[in-house]
């Protein structure tokens, strides 16, 4: 019996040691960080046996780094067409291109006269971190302009007159292959959607134009000629990015004709690609 007590003392006293002794660095354990995407969750350390643990979650925005030559293919725009009339009709030159004529002839109809341009491919090419780019490219600009009045453009030569038929169709078009060339300015290069502008020039050779009439006497009409209209087109060309809306404009450097009027172009509208 007493050796039975002696041990069951024993057995008290080893329990009480371990009862004593520093566990505190067992209690506590390194925080984890996981990564899923671009989602960090990091869990901080606490007591080993304690429930009530925080976790945290933090979301990266991802990072777009952009290439040093990046290319666009198929951007299209879409605006209005337009001309500044700076033509003096008493002169001669004037009278002798379209007798008897006066500015009011040549007025447009409000909202009709578009400009279409079809860019085959544009490329950036990066100059200074991203946020300096040279822009260049190849494409097609199509500018129409639709006449109020009933004026039609004879040729050989070319003479404008007021005709007699009455048009429920009356425009002249001019078609160019083009190359603009562009200094960028990219004010946010690391996101895919660019807020800045573009300043530059372009160069367009006119290889079409034509008068296209419809009436109910003669129904459509085309008449391909120059019209004694400048071959070369060279226009300042600006841009403006501002995310997804993306605007263009340009204001040719001299008239569109080579004699008589003195009608100098220009264009604003919406352009629908990356940038």
């Amino acid at each position: 019996m007493n050796r039975v007590a002696l041990l069951m003392v024993g057995m008290i006293f080893t329990l009480s040691g371990w009862a004593q002794t520093d566990t505190t660095k067992n209690n506590s354990e390194k925080g984890d960080t996981i990564r899923v995407g671009n989602l960090l969750i990091v869990r901080s350390g606490g007591p080993r046996y304690h429930t009530d643990r925080h976790v945290s979650v933090t979301r990266h925005r991802g990072i777009y780094n952009p290439a040093n030559v990046s290319t666009n293919w198929g951007i299209v725009d879409i605006g209005v067409a337009n001309f500044r009339d700076q033509t003096n009709y008493a002169s001669a030159s004037a009278q002798a291109f379209a007798p008897g004529s006066t500015k009011d002839w040549f007025k447009l109809r409000g909202g009709k006269s578009v400009d279409v341009n079809i860019w085959i491919f544009m490329q950036r090419v990066n100059l200074i971190k991203h946020v300096v780019n040279l822009k260049y490219g190849l494409g097609i600009e199509l500018n129409n302009y639709r006449w109020e009045d009933d004026i039609r453009f004879k040729t050989k030569p070319t003479q404008v007159i007021m005709d007699t038929i009455s048009y429920s169709k009356n425009k002249l078009a001019a078609d160019y292959v083009t190359v603009p060339f562009l200094l960028n300015f990219n004010f946010t290069p690391h996101r895919r959607q660019d807020f800045g502008f573009s300043v530059g020039a372009s160069v367009g050779y006119k290889y079409s134009s034509r008068q296209k009439f419809k009436s109910s006497a003669h129904g459509k009409e085309k008449t391909f000629d120059d019209f004694d209209m400048e071959d070369w087109k060279i226009s300042y060309i600006g841009e403006l990015q501002l995310g997804i809306l993306k605007l263009y404009g340009s204001y040719a450097t001299k008239s569109m004709f080579a004699k008589g009027l003195d009608m100098t172009p220009y264009t604003v509208g919406i352009r629908l690609g990356n940038w």
